[in-house]
């Protein structure tokens, strides 16, 4: 174990995403001090319905883009890796900021092939059904689930069932499975959006022959 610090907030980051954070509290400002003059890392466990989650995501402070008159920061982060918090302090051993016991997670990335393909096709679907097809994600033959997981419609608390997930393919299955209880509810979404257009139009209808 080793002691990280800590930065709750309301959200799931995914290894590999970069996030921009605006910092104002005194708190953070000390810590992304530390982070430029010591090299350290930071952690953000998601704080989700007053609750703050034991499975979090390691970043690395890339840059500060401006510094504000009264010391508030926009900065630029990486997250790198998931841990579990085993032991949480309010304040870091002589510091303004939480901090944490923490282990890192070990991570199984073997995706299955064929669950990648079905994936990409659903998100296909799902883009363009919804009339996002200039939108549409340009994924990498060999991307990994947490590439998509903001984009395809997962809530929150989602979003957290597969940071905690240790195993790609696994959370290839809860993707699946979402994709595919969307996916019908998103189509007739829009078959009913084209009947509603219709409706007042003039149409060339067969009768039936009796």
């Amino acid at each position: 174990m080793r002691l990280l610090p800590l930065f709750p907030l309301n959200l799931v980051v995914f290894p590999g995403e970069k996030l921009n954070l605006h910092i104002f509290e005194p708190r953070y400002r000390q810590l992304i001090r530390e982070c430029t003059e010591q090299g350290i890392t930071f952690g953000i466990p998601p704080f989700l319905d007053n609750t703050l989650g034991e499975i979090g995501t390691e970043m690395r402070l890339l840059n500060i883009d401006k510094t504000y008159p009264g010391g508030e920061l926009d900065i630029r982060t990486q997250a790198l890796k998931t841990f579990r918090i085993n032991k949480f302090m309010r304040e870091a051993p002589g510091k303004l900021y939480a901090a944490g016991q923490v282990e890192d997670l070990p991570q199984d990335n073997e995706a299955d092939p064929a669950l990648r393909t079905l994936i990409t096709t659903q998100v296909r679907q799902l883009y363009e059904a919804l009339g996002l097809r200039k939108l549409l994600l340009e994924l990498a033959p060999d991307y990994q689930i947490f590439d998509v997981a903001h984009h395809i419609g997962l809530n929150t608390e989602q979003e957290y069932q597969l940071l905690a997930t240790t195993s790609e393919q696994e959370r290839q299955h809860i993707v699946r499975e979402h994709l595919e209880s969307i996916l019908p509810v998103v189509l007739e979404t829009e078959r009913l959006k084209d009947r509603v257009r219709l409706n007042g139009h003039f149409k060339n209808l067969q009768p039936p022959s009796f």
